[in-house]
């Protein structure tokens, strides 16, 4: 599934091509028949993310919802548009380009009831300038549940995924498996911190990249995929040279340095 730093970059990318135009909007596929009917021709208004979610605000006050859920995928096409996929749930064209949304777990017209309730089931999202951290600080430090799955919780923080999960909490040196009620105030915030400064980066590059390259001793152009993190995926900290662990936490794995993050 797509961390943050995708979903904001796809807003920022459907805003610069869409956001102020008139939108033919159509679903090859036929499963958003009926809302790209709505939609169609109107003039696209703003495109804002929070978390794993986007918002479409059209002109006439329609609210275009997309999540991509583990499958979604958008891709983006310059000018004449090929014949969309089968699957296309949504096609959006204006005279400069076009965007296809294919297998997303959520493509629906929403109203403001609907979205305030969507909302108030998340947690603040790092990237965003309304985010509050106290929010954040608050949950983690009144919760048994270990931080490890607090971080996966989108209710508790949103945008954050496995890859961010693992990194973040290895550059605290704080251990998955800690009770989120065990961390200090000052733990919990520099956690937030770190986690809005990866997902800045992230979105930044369009890629996941937590090492120091200067730590490595490998620049930052000669880095391979397997250089971009210190634990996940990794059978070897990338610090220390230790075994990393692997465990399933929140449905996903693990991954952690038990030399580098405390237990």
């Amino acid at each position: 599934m797509p961390e943050g730093h995708t979903i904001h970059r796809a807003a920022a990318a459907h805003r610069a091509l869409l956001a102020g135009r008139e939108v033919a909007v159509s679903s090859p596929q036929g499963r958003f028949a009926d809302g790209a009917a709505v939609l169609d021709g109107q003039v696209l208004d703003a495109v804002e993310a929070h978390g794993k979610h986007l918002f479409y605000r059209w002109g006439t006050g329609d609210l275009l919802h997309v999540h991509l859920g583990l499958f979604g995928k958008f891709r983006q096409h310059v000018a004449d548009p090929p014949e969309p996929r089968p699957t296309t749930r949504l096609r959006m064209v204006v005279p400069e380009g076009a965007v296809d949304l294919t297998g997303p777990t959520a493509c629906s017209l929403m109203d403001e009831c609907g979205l305030e309730r969507l909302l108030a089931r998340l947690g603040p999202d790092p990237l965003r300038a309304d985010a509050d951290p106290e929010r954040f600080v608050a949950r983690v430090l009144r919760s048994r549940a270990p931080i490890g799955t607090l971080l996966m919780d989108q209710s508790v923080i949103a945008g954050v995924g496995n890859v961010y999960r693992a990194e973040s909490l290895f550059v605290r040196g704080i251990h998955p498996s800690r009770e989120g009620r065990s961390l200090s105030r000052t733990e919990a915030l520099e956690l937030w911190d770190t986690v809005r400064d990866m997902l800045r980066d992230g979105v930044k590059r369009g890629r996941i990249i937590t090492t120091d390259a200067k730590e490595l001793g490998i620049p930052r152009s000669r880095m391979r995929r397997a250089d971009r993190t210190y634990v996940y995926r990794q059978d070897a900290c990338r610090r220390c040279g230790g075994t990393v662990e692997r465990w399933v936490v929140a449905g996903r794995n693990a991954f952690a340095c038990p030399a580098c993050q405390s237990p």
